[in-house]
């Protein structure tokens, strides 16, 4: 017994397991980043503007700095639609929806992406069924949800928020499929490289559908506080550049079931940051949550995945 523990230890490389906390950390305090970033930013101009400078400061550093080759004409297209699945929708609608979801709700709603994996990856002909331990995970993290957002529980929403507490959602089940789409696609041999066509392609359709929106007309940049562009910076150059590559290079290295764990982790982190620095409500359930939480995050990592 201590033998088998021992060798699934070992086959997560320590590089897989330093990257996969970053992205706990980084995305965990991402989503009061981009409540304070709308406040006085239209939602898709500044993921979108984030997401193309981030873009072009990886694509640059890989191509000259890094000595890559250029990229296929072949490797635009997968790099467009994921960059659409995970950034334009995935992305956009989660920073659309902060201007009436609080940042710790928004973080227990992305926490579907598991289950929505987990889903996806069964439905696909030949895929393996969840193993009993990834079931017990995914019943752990969903009843530390419950705790949070019990019926009885103020969330802090009003009718249009629930809407876009319901885009989230669907937002979700999309990153989720985007996920799997870009392990599977064809890509260059960089999986950096390949972030930053995602990130490029992606900003664009996300400033294209702010454009779209109408988020152009009356904006004066002059406008936005101090708050705003500080949270954009974190959110370009934390955010992006550090969280998103390393899940990615994760997403390459391991399984999607692994690096879709961060969807447990984030709330502990982001119900923390919005009750102290956002002053959203926290409650000794936040407490029993985490501990159901980080309980689901072991199930998922530590049980085989069922073969056949």
């Amino acid at each position: 017994m201590r033998r088998s523990m021992n060798e699934r230890k070992r086959s997560i490389p320590a590089g897989v397991w330093a990257a996969l906390t970053a992205v706990y950390l980084v995305w965990g305090s991402t989503y009061l980043a981009i409540r304070f970033a709308v406040v006085t930013f239209p939602p898709f101009l500044m993921a979108g503007s984030r997401f193309l400078v981030s873009g072009l400061l990886l694509f640059a550093w890989m191509r000259w700095i890094m000595g890559e080759k250029a990229p296929k004409r072949a490797h635009w297209g997968p790099a467009a639609w994921s960059g659409f699945l995970l950034l334009t929708v995935g992305n956009g609608g989660v920073t659309w929806a902060s201007s009436w979801v609080p940042s710790g709700v928004m973080s227990l709603l992305v926490a579907s992406v598991p289950l929505w994996t987990v889903l996806l990856v069964w439905w696909k002909k030949g895929g393996p069924g969840p193993s009993l331990g990834v079931w017990v995970g995914l019943g752990l993290g969903f009843m530390g949800v419950a705790l949070l957002i019990h019926p009885g529980a103020d969330l802090g929403m009003g009718p249009q928020g629930v809407l876009a507490a319901v885009l989230v959602v669907v937002t979700a089940f999309l990153w989720s499929y985007g996920a799997l789409y870009a392990k599977a696609a064809v890509k260059p041999p960089s999986a950096l490289l390949f972030t930053s066509m995602q990130m490029l392609t992606g900003g664009v359709l996300q400033l294209l559908t702010g454009i779209l929106l109408g988020e152009t007309k009356g904006f004066d940049l002059s406008s936005v506080t101090a708050l705003s562009w500080g949270s954009w910076g974190y959110l370009t150059l934390v955010g992006s550049l550090v969280g998103f590559t390393c899940f990615i290079w994760v997403l390459q290295k391991s399984t999607a079931q692994l690096a879709s764990t961060y969807a447990f982790v984030n709330p502990v982190i982001a119900l923390f940051l919005g009750g102290v620095l956002g002053g959203e409500t926290l409650s000794s359930q936040v407490f029993l949550a985490a501990a159901l939480v980080v309980g689901a995050v072991a199930f998922l990592t530590l049980s085989p995945e069922k073969k056949g």
